[in-house]
């Protein structure tokens, strides 16, 4: 999905000169303060372990699908300890369907590594994060910014679009974390630790339900009188097409019946019943399930019965 303008693109080798930072750190800041949602990994007593699991929940997920089986994850799994001792196959079956469910696999090892390496308790520095299953460089740095008040620079799909915008002018930043979105946001980032996260946390809310994608609110945005883009006219993305995700008839939607039919039985299932959940295209069915066995997700038992992983 590759993004550019006619203005100019944040992965270039320079840093787009920006002379209203603090402002428009303190304005985001301040409007986060009055506007942030309630939600519950970010109260006071949510434990570094609760701000990993909606870390890991929340890729590519919405907060309102999110927030049923974050709740009932942590009533069954409070400590990565508890998870840790539940077979794989538990954690698939939990995430329901939220989609991406080698994302509840990565959870379950990253559980594991926590319980087995840091003994039970979620590590707080960038580099231990950044050493578990499942966590790149943008969980390492929410989890270490939202849990231990950590200073770092935490670039999500909606910061790198609010930094996109405000400071540079574009309409859509690049489709991966580039050099220069890196830049920016190191030249942002507050000195205080607290005072970072708290950037984090509100750059990050202000891209969620303010700076969207689709439909930007810059009537009610709280620094629209600093952004660049604002100011240059909303120029449009005039790159090449913008993908659009599709699931309709794709190898997920395959995937995800199949997963379906497995979550919903304990045990196994024989061949048949896999078989009727997807017949639209044999092939595809084949492909599907193939792979959730190659991703561990599925095994194989005595041939013709198949059951989630243990």
């Amino acid at each position: 999905m590759a993004e550019r303008t006619t203005t100019r693109t944040i992965d270039q080798t320079d840093t787009p000169v920006f002379e209203h930072g603090s402002e428009l750190v303190a304005g985001v800041v301040e409007w986060y303060r009055a506007e942030a949602r309630d939600l519950p990994w970010r109260r006071p007593d949510a434990t570094p372990w609760a701000v990993m699991v909606s870390e890991f929940m929340l890729q590519q997920t919405p907060v309102v699908r999110v927030l049923p089986v974050y709740e009932a994850w942590l009533e069954r799994w409070p400590t990565p300890a508890a998870l840790a001792a539940e077979p794989v196959g538990e954690a698939v079956r939990a995430w329901g369907r939220l989609g991406y469910p080698r994302r509840a696999q990565r959870l379950h090892a990253a559980a594991t590594a926590v319980e087995e390496e840091f003994d039970g308790v979620v590590p707080s520095t960038y580099e231990d994060l950044w050493s578990l299953p499942g966590v790149g460089e943008y969980t390492a740095g929410a989890i270490a910014s939202f849990a231990y008040q950590k200073r770092h620079i935490v670039l999500d799909t909606n910061v790198r679009r609010v930094l996109s915008r405000a400071v540079s002018g574009v309409e859509y930043p690049a489709p991966a974390t580039t050099p220069g979105d890196r830049r920016i946001a190191t030249a942002l980032l507050p000195e205080a630790a607290a005072d970072a996260a708290e950037w984090a946390a509100a750059s990050m809310e202000l891209g969620a339900v303010v700076c969207t994608a689709r439909a930007p609110r810059c009537d009610d945005c709280p620094v629209a009188e600093l952004c660049t883009w604002v100011a240059t006219g909303k120029p449009p993305y005039d790159g090449p097409p913008r993908r659009g995700q599709t699931y309709e008839g794709t190898d997920r939607q395959a995937r995800g019946r199949l997963l379906a039919v497995l979550r919903d039985t304990h045990g196994s299932v024989p061949r048949e019943e896999l078989e009727a959940a997807w017949t639209r295209d044999v092939v595809q069915r084949e492909r599907a399930l193939a792979s959730l066995v190659d991703d561990g997700l599925v095994m194989v038992l005595d041939g013709e019965r198949y059951a989630l992983a243990h």
